[in-house]
């Protein structure tokens, strides 16, 4: 009886989500990713916040591993509590905003998440991968960064309905600041009233801007909003 008991406890140990650590999610979607759950997730608490972090294309492939290089994920690593849960998907080849969204649905539908307050961030190409899917699906998205990236100028107009932070600094050699700039005053030209800020980092290189990650304001920024 003892043994049949420790059996089945081990086995639903075995099972439950372990809070704080990354849960691997392989082949639900047409992006594999990882998830992190908050120290304080419950399934039948609050709803979380989802903040979904688009890497760029040095992290492109089919290793999981490799998107807890930089960014969200690498930041909580390193010791930056983040409230809410956090979603890293993995491409080979750029980020479609569909792939995106399948993603976040699945991340919905298993765990206990806001569809109110779905923030999304992305570095270079990831930063071009979060302008395209806030353009495309801007009734989903609460709040977006882009660091160092720039975005399609056909989605400019639907970019007016989403808080933006886009980031970029005056050093970059590998995409320019003026691809930021590019997509801030196409935003600003639809609507000059748009939720929309540039901030041009001084000094600030390609590699460097990564720093935002570990750092307070973006993640006090993009919680500050809420779809209703």
């Amino acid at each position: 009886m003892n043994r049949i008991y420790l059996l089945t406890f081990c086995f639903v140990i075995t099972f439950l989500p372990v809070f704080g650590e990354l849960i691997p999610v392989m082949n639900k979607t047409k992006y594999n990713f990882l998830v992190k759950l908050p120290s304080d997730y419950s399934e039948s608490g609050d709803k979380q916040p989802i903040v979904i972090f688009l890497h760029g294309k040095s992290l492109s492939g089919k290793n999981l591993e490799r998107v807890k290089r930089y960014g969200v994920l690498y930041a909580a690593k390193r010791g930056k509590e983040i409230p809410g849960i956090v979603v890293a998907p993995q491409t080979n080849n750029g980020w479609n905003p569909d792939n995106v969204m399948e993603v976040l649905d699945y991340v919905l539908q298993e765990y206990n998440g806001d569809p109110s307050r779905v923030y999304i961030c992305g570095m270079s190409m990831g930063a071009y991968g979060t302008m395209d899917v806030a353009g495309k699906y801007p009734e989903r998205i609460s709040a977006a960064v882009a660091i160092c990236g720039g975005g399609s100028l056909s989605y400019a107009c639907n970019l007016t309905k989403v808080p933006l932070w886009i980031q970029h600094g005056n050093m970059d050699r590998a995409v320019p600041a003026s691809e930021s700039k590019k997509i801030y005053n196409a935003i600003k030209s639809c609507n000059p009233d748009a939720d929309a800020t540039l901030t041009i980092i001084p000094g600030g290189t390609h590699g460097s801007v990564e720093r935002l990650f570990h750092q307070d304001e973006i993640y006090e920024w993009m919680f500050s909003h809420k779809r209703l």
